[in-house]
């Protein structure tokens, strides 16, 4: 089998370019991980037109959908790419760089707004936790997410450095207001309702690009009622 694979690059503070390599392979489980580490283990890689081409700059760790380090947007839409069976696809796969982040270099994004918003929305603990069982399935669902920001991605709401910080943010908040009591989520309720609530248009593209099936509504709406109409 063989798969066609049109990369948007850019080097290191150049100008974007688009650039097609060809990749064969008899085994019907390669992702477009496996295509891009196949690649990349190359002497001599070239484009599909013939001429030498430098590595495809990505990242990766876990490549077992734990981690997120790998997502991108293939063929329009943000998945991970080693969750990205290539059998899936027919034509020509387009692997560009997530578009809501600042682009590094090839698929390479800086991300660390995630961990900023986090920051911002003083997302810890300060005390003990009061586990409920109530809330112990809610709790674990939120747990699923894995801060690789296809959810942004997709989201009509959110641009990098502004005051919305989208869905990336729910989950942990979720989490953390089912385990506090009244006093202590005072502060994080009035973030939250600053920075997530006032700026979701409850459009719910997220719902259908989370990698891990997060049922994103269900945890929007239980947020909403812990930090904002206060109801646990």
């Amino acid at each position: 089998m063989k798969y066609i694979l049109d990369i948007l690059r850019r080097e290191h503070g150049g100008e974007s370019f688009c650039q097609r390599f060809e990749y064969e392979t008899e085994n019907e489980s390669d992702t477009v991980a496996t295509a891009l580490t196949k690649l990349n283990e190359k002497d001599d890689l070239v484009s599909a037109d013939g001429s030498p081409a430098r590595r495809i700059e990505w990242e990766c760790s876990c490549l077992q959908k734990k981690c997120g380090a790998c997502a991108m947007v293939i063929c329009g839409r943000p998945r991970l790419a080693c969750g990205a069976v290539l059998s899936e696809f027919t034509g020509e796969i387009t692997l560009e760089p997530l578009r809501k982040f600042p682009v590094v270099c090839d698929l390479v994004v800086d991300r660390s707004v995630l961990f900023e918003n986090l920051k911002t929305l003083r997302l810890w603990l300060g005390g003990n936790a009061e586990f409920s069982e109530k809330y112990g399935e809610l709790a674990f669902e939120a747990s699923e997410c894995i801060q690789c920001g296809c959810c942004l991605e997709i989201c009509p709401n959110f641009c990098a450095g502004g005051k919305f910080f989208g869905m990336a943010t729910v989950p942990i908040t979720t989490r953390l207001l089912s385990q506090m009591t009244p006093k202590e989520y005072k502060e994080i309720a009035r973030l939250y309702a600053r920075h997530t609530f006032a700026g979701c248009g409850k459009s719910l593209a997220c719902r259908d690009v989370c990698p891990k099936g997060i049922d994103t509504e269900r945890l929007l709406v239980n947020a909403n009622a812990m930090a904002i109409w206060k109801r646990k």
